[in-house]
C-alpha cells in the first residue's frame, strides 16, 4: 500500500511539473512576442529586374505567355508599385532604400550627386556573414562603368556606390557578367546568399519586346527554380519592373515571387512597393532597415510559405 500512495504521489509531481513548465513557456512566449520554435529563414535571394512595362502590359497579355504561366503557380503582388521615374532612382531604392536625391539616368562615377554614399544592402549583406553578387548581362568585364553595347550601367545599381567601386578588388568579385551565374547556380555554397540579375537592354524589355523579354526569362527561370539551391534549400526567386510606363496609373508593375520559399497560386492586393521588396530581405535575414523608407514600408511575408 504504501509503495503504490508513493509511485502515485511521484506522477502527481511529474504532472505537476510539466503543466507549470509549460504554463512559464507560454506566458514567457506572450510578454516578449516571440515565438521559441525556430524560424525559417531564406538560404538564396534571387532578384531578377525588368525594365519600362506596367502590370498591365504584362498579365493576360499574349506576348508574355511564360510569365503567365509562372504567376499561375506562384505568388503575385497585384498592388505593387515602383517609386519613381525613371530607371536609375528605383534601382538605387531597391538596394539602398533611397533614391539618393538622384532624378535622372545620370552615369557614373559622374559627380557627386550620381552617386549614392550610404550604407547599401550589399553593405549589411557582407557585415552578416552572407554573400552577394550583381550579374550584368553583356557586361563586358566585372565592374564595368561604362555603357557598352546592350550594357546599361543605369541598370546596375552597384555601380553607383562609391564604397563598392573605390575599392576594385571588391567591385570585380562582386559586380560579375551574367555567363559566371550558370556555373555558380550548380552548387549551394557557390550560388552567393543575393543574387541581384540585371538583363541587358535588350532582354530586359527596354529596348526590345515584351516577347523577347518573356522568352529570356521561359530560358533562364526553369534553370533557377530546378537548381540545387532552390530544391534543397528555402530560396526566393523575385521578378519585378523597375518601373511603369509614364501613362501607367500609380506605376503599377508585376511583382513575382516563385521557388521553394514562395506559396503557390497566391495573390495580394495588399499596397506593397520597392521599399516593401527591400524591407522583406532585411527582416528575413535580421538587417537593420536602411533608411525609413524600408523601415516603415509593409513586409511582404505573407507571400512566403
Amino acid at each position: 500500500m504504501f509503495w503504490r500512495l508513493l509511485i502515485g504521489f511521484t506522477l502527481i509531481v511529474v504532472v505537476a511539473i510539466g503543466v507549470l513548465y509549460e504554463v512559464a513557456n507560454h506566458q514567457k512566449t506572450a510578454s516578449t512576442g516571440v515565438n521559441t520554435s525556430k524560424a525559417k529563414t531564406l538560404d538564396h535571394v534571387v532578384i531578377i529586374l525588368e525594365e519600362n512595362e506596367g502590370a498591365a502590359h504584362i498579365i493576360g497579355n499574349p506576348q508574355a505567355p511564360y510569365i503567365n504561366s509562372l504567376v499561375s503557380v506562384s505568388a503575385l503582388a497585384t498592388n505593387y508599385s515602383a517609386i519613381t521615374h525613371p530607371s536609375l532612382p528605383n534601382y538605387l531604392a531597391l538596394t539602398s532604400g533611397t533614391t539618393g536625391g538622384i532624378t535622372t539616368d545620370c552615369h557614373p562615377p559622374g559627380p557627386p550627386s550620381c552617386q549614392v554614399t550610404s550604407k547599401n544592402i550589399a553593405d549589411e549583406i557582407e557585415a552578416s556573414g552572407r554573400s552577394w553578387k550583381e550579374y550584368a548581362e553583356s557586361i563586358p568585364a566585372a565592374c564595368t562603368p561604362d555603357n557598352s553595347g546592350n550594357y546599361a550601367v543605369k541598370h546596375n545599381p552597384f555601380m553607383y556606390y562609391p564604397d563598392i567601386t573605390s575599392k576594385a578588388d571588391r567591385c570585380a568579385k562582386h559586380v560579375v557578367p551574367f555567363n559566371s551565374f550558370a556555373n555558380d547556380l550548380k552548387s549551394t555554397d557557390s550560388l552567393p546568399n543575393y543574387s541581384f540579375i540585371t538583363p541587358d537592354i535588350c532582354n530586359d524589355m527596354h529596348d526590345c519586346s515584351i516577347q523577347t523579354g518573356d522568352d529570356w526569362l521561359k530560358s533562364e527561370v526553369p534553370k533557377i527554380l530546378s537548381s540545387p539551391a532552390f530544391t534543397e534549400q528555402r530560396s526566393l526567386l523575385i521578378i519585378t519592373w523597375d518601373e511603369a510606363e509614364n501613362t501607367s496609373p500609380g506605376n503599377k508593375v508585376v511583382t513575382i515571387f516563385a521557388g521553394s520559399a514562395a506559396k503557390k497560386g497566391y495573390k495580394s492586393n495588399k499596397a506593397y512597393s520597392h521599399y516593401s521588396l527591400l524591407h522583406t530581405i532585411e527582416s528575413q535575414w535580421k538587417l537593420a532597415p536602411l533608411t525609413d523608407n524600408d523601415r516603415s514600408a509593409p513586409l511582404m511575408t505573407e507571400m512566403l510559405n
